[in-house]
């Protein structure tokens, strides 16, 4: 299967193909379609494995098709995971134009003709309460990833942002894992949604496929220093200047009082060589 299969746009392909990623990962062949058809979709999907260009990819055909009576709010776990989704619309956006907000900070400044507004639940929820940013009008919720935000306790400021959004919409929901914490807030989310299930076998398959950048990683400790080999240690003594040597050069003043060192130096071996 390709991207043309898909059911993405030439222009979308086009920035894909340039961008060196060749094929679709399992989770963007799933998922891709039916975003496009304007179904809820819930996926269940590890990271690492595509799945942010999952919807990036067919949003950015809607709104292209639809102009400006799309718009779409993408709710993130941090202000970090915005910043990555936002770097991936302004790179297979290319051959579109498509307006792009992503908060940072709660003194962030939101233009109206935003048509993708990204994210965290707490910066959003602030810039509503200071009027900075209208909710009232979004056609598309995109959630990634609502048990990382769990995790970051931020389920009640998401809530507050869902009682803001309008009713009939499309919603599209990732979670790295099911959680019973979170199903009561997804009932409220979806409706009848068309739920895609990645295995965690292919959570690398990104990475082998396409030319993305790496996910974070921990850095890791610093191996140890190597010990020295004993037998090298004991074959030499260490370096001592010769006493006469030292002697000889002043009473000459060989070399103008400059003489090299290694002409001072002893270099004899250990007993044995």
């Amino acid at each position: 299967m390709n991207f043309y299969d898909l059911g993405l746009s030439e222009k979308t392909i086009q920035a894909i193909d340039e961008f060196g990623i060749k094929e679709p990962t399992t989770v963007q062949s799933d998922v891709i379609p039916s975003i496009l058809q304007g179904k809820d979709v819930f996926t269940i999907a590890p990271g690492g494995c595509g799945k942010t260009t999952s919807y990036v990819f067919p949003l950015i055909d809607i709104i292209s098709r639809k102009k400006s009576n799309t718009n779409i709010l993408i709710i993130t776990p941090d202000s970090e995971q915005a910043v990555v989704t936002s770097d991936r619309l302004a790179i297979f956006n290319k051959y579109h134009e498509i307006n792009e907000a992503t908060i940072k900070n709660k003194d962030e400044e939101i233009s109206d003709e935003a048509n993708v507004i990204i994210g965290a639940p707490d910066l959003l929820v602030d810039l509503v309460d200071e009027h900075k940013i209208d909710l009232s009008n979004i056609n598309i919720l995109v959630v990634d990833d609502i048990n990382l935000i769990k995790k970051n306790k931020q389920l009640g400021n998401l809530e507050k942002i869902l009682e803001i959004l309008p009713a009939d919409k499309q919603n599209i929901v990732y979670t790295n894992r099911r959680s019973k914490e979170t199903q009561s807030i997804l009932e409220k989310i979806l409706k009848a949604p068309e739920e895609i299930k990645v295995d965690k076998a292919k959570e690398q398959e990104a990475a082998i496929n396409s030319n993305r950048q790496p996910e974070p990683q921990e850095k890791s400790a610093a191996p140890a220093p190597k010990a020295k080999n004993p037998a090298l240690v004991s074959r030499f003594k260490a370096p001592q200047k010769d006493k006469q040597a030292i002697e000889m050069a002043k009473k000459y003043n060989s070399f103008l009082g400059k003489t090299p060192e290694f002409l001072l130096i002893q270099g004899n071996l250990a007993e044995g060589e």
